[in-house]
C-alpha cells in the first residue's frame, strides 16, 4: 500500500533502440505537468545501487520471465546502459496471467515484443515521492495513465505493488500486471 502523500503516480515502459539519451528525469504531459512513475510503498532513503536496472531485476529472482524477454527483444544492453530510466516491472505472477498463446506469439515477432516491453519504461528516475497522477508519455511512444484511489497506485489496470528499488541507472517499481499499448 502507498501511503497518499509519497503519491502523486506516473507510467513506464522499455525501450529498444531508443531516444532516451536526451530525456530529461521527469515526462510532461500536453497539458503541462510533470508526471512521474506510480508506486504502492513508502519511499525510502536508499543508497547508491551499484547493480543496474537487468542485473538488479535478476538478482531479485521474481522477473524471470521479464529479463527472459529482454533479452529476445534485444533490450538488455539498453537497459545496462547510462539511463536514467523508471521501469514498471511486471512480475513472473503478472506474466503468468497473459495468455501462453500471446506470450508464444510476442517471442516469435521481436518488434511487438520490443513495443510491449518499452512500454513499461519512462525516461528519466522518479521515485515514489516524486509520483504525481496523470499521463505519461511511455518510451513505446504511447501514454500511460497513473491514478491514486487512497493508497491504491495503478498504472493503467496494473497496480503498483513495490516501489523505489533503486539501481545503478534508474528505479524499478513492481506491477502486477503486464501493460500491454492501446495499439496492440
Amino acid at each position: 500500500m502507498i501511503r497518499k502523500p509519497l503519491l502523486i503516480a506516473a507510467g513506464v515502459a522499455v525501450t529498444g533502440a531508443l531516444t532516451l539519451g536526451a530525456c530529461s528525469s521527469t515526462s510532461t504531459t500536453s497539458t503541462g505537468s510533470t508526471s512521474a512513475p506510480a508506486t504502492s510503498a513508502p519511499a525510502t532513503s536508499a543508497p547508491a545501487a551499484s547493480k543496474d536496472i537487468v542485473d538488479t531485476a535478476v538478482a531479485a529472482g521474481q522477473f524471470t520471465t521479464l529479463a527472459k524477454l529482454l533479452t529476445q527483444a534485444g533490450l538488455v544492453d539498453t537497459l545496462k546502459g547510462t539511463g536514467p530510466y523508471t521501469v514498471f516491472a511486471p512480475t513472473d505472477e503478472a506474466f503468468a496471467k497473459v495468455p501462453a498463446a500471446t506470450l508464444e506469439s510476442l517471442g516469435k515477432d521481436p518488434a511487438a515484443l520490443k513495443k510491449v516491453l518499452t512500454y513499461h519504461v519512462v525516461p528519466g528516475k522518479v521515485l515514489a515521492a516524486d509520483v504525481k497522477p496523470g499521463s505519461v508519455t511511455t518510451v513505446e511512444g504511447q501514454p500511460v495513465t497513473v491514478t491514486v484511489n487512497g493508497n491504491t497506485v495503478k498504472v493503467n489496470d496494473a497496480t503498483v505493488t513495490k516501489t523505489d528499488i533503486v539501481t545503478s541507472n534508474g528505479v524499478i517499481h513492481v506491477i502486477d500486471t503486464v501493460l500491454i499499448p492501446p495499439a496492440m
